[in-house]
């Protein structure tokens, strides 16, 4: 089955990109050779679509490094210099190592006509310690500046003080059973136990302790409060405070309905936002989608698949999808 106009390939796996242990590179850069000097009629877009979701990201790193040495020129420069639009967009992100496109993206949110807040919550509340570790190596590496220097220089309060928390890939680990209650009831007292917010202590608590054992938190929370953490962080925050607490909870209680909503999100807006539909359904592809497809399912009573093709998402994304 293809989601998203044929970018994802979903196997019966979690991993959703399946690779061709059989083919060769050989016959992959045959193909994008011949397929190239067509791509600007739109013949042959379906065809390197095709091979390129085909194949997991590290196969198409091979085949990246295979043309260069076969051609003495980069992959991608030659694609970008045949194709335009969302479709040249697209192509770029499968191209890009996953690590690499987290970071280019967090660039692009920092760097571009004002600070796209949307895109650093989403990554810095979803990506695991080690993952974020690793982008901020590659930001540097790549983008030519300390990504928490660029953070902190862009944005400002209590919301720059959590980024930077979450910025450190520090989280707890495991479960410390002793500090469950103590945690919810602290949680409790600083929002809807007080006049006012001790905004310091959900963001220190949210930023700090292990999802699994802020599960068990906000259980505990809501037997003290009656209510979820979430109506508490609605009812106490606003503004992007307030949404990257409340991404920081979803993603600990579960990252695939997290990745759910905000795909419903994008395509329930005045317009489908068609960068964050894209990102989502990239950097997904090899983590956690069919999960993710799953969660839409029971959260919204419809396939991600049909609801993508009713909003009518750049039809020629949607040309070849089929259904196994």
């Amino acid at each position: 089955m293809y989601v998203f106009g044929r970018i994802i390939p979903l196997s019966l796996k979690t991993q959703t990109s399946f690779p061709y242990l059989t083919r060769s590179h050989v016959t992959d850069l045959r193909s994008i050779n011949v397929c190239l000097p067509s791509c600007l009629t739109g013949t042959d877009e379906d065809t390197i679509l095709m091979l390129l979701t085909s194949r997991s990201n590290n196969q198409r790193q091979e085949i990246k490094a295979a043309y260069k040495k076969a051609h003495g020129k980069d992959l991608v420069s030659a694609l970008k210099s045949e194709l335009g639009g969302l479709f040249e967009t697209l192509v770029v992100a499968l191209m890009t190592p996953p690590i690499s496109y987290d970071a280019s993206q967090l660039h692009k949110a920092l760097k571009g006509a004002g600070t796209d807040d949307d895109v650093l919550i989403e990554i810095l509340a979803s990506r695991t310690c080690a993952q974020i570790k690793d982008i901020v190596k590659v930001y540097k590496k790549e983008c030519g500046g300390k990504l928490e220097k660029d953070i902190t220089g862009d944005t400002s309060g209590h919301f720059q003080k959590l980024l930077v928390i979450l910025l450190q890939g520090s989280r707890d680990e495991g479960v410390d059973e002793d500090r469950i209650e103590n945690d919810a009831k602290e949680l409790f007292a600083a929002g809807e136990g007080k006049v006012g917010t001790d905004v310091e202590k959900f963001i220190n608590i949210l930023g700090n302790r292990s999802h699994e054992h802020l599960r068990l938190v906000f259980d505990a929370y809501k037997k003290l409060a009656g209510s979820d953490i979430e109506d508490s962080i609605e009812g106490e925050t606003t503004g992007n405070l307030e949404n990257l607490l409340l991404a920081v909870v979803k993603c600990a209680k579960s990252v695939p309905a997290y990745f759910a909503e905000s795909l419903n999100g994008s395509m329930r807006r005045a317009g489908t936002d068609d960068q964050t539909l894209m990102r989502i359904m990239v950097s997904r592809s090899e983590t956690d989608m069919l999960d993710i497809r799953a969660c839409f399912k029971k959260m919204y009573g419809a396939s991600l698949y049909n609801t993508i093709q009713r909003v009518g998402y750049c039809d020629k994304l949607l040309l070849s999808c089929t259904s196994s």
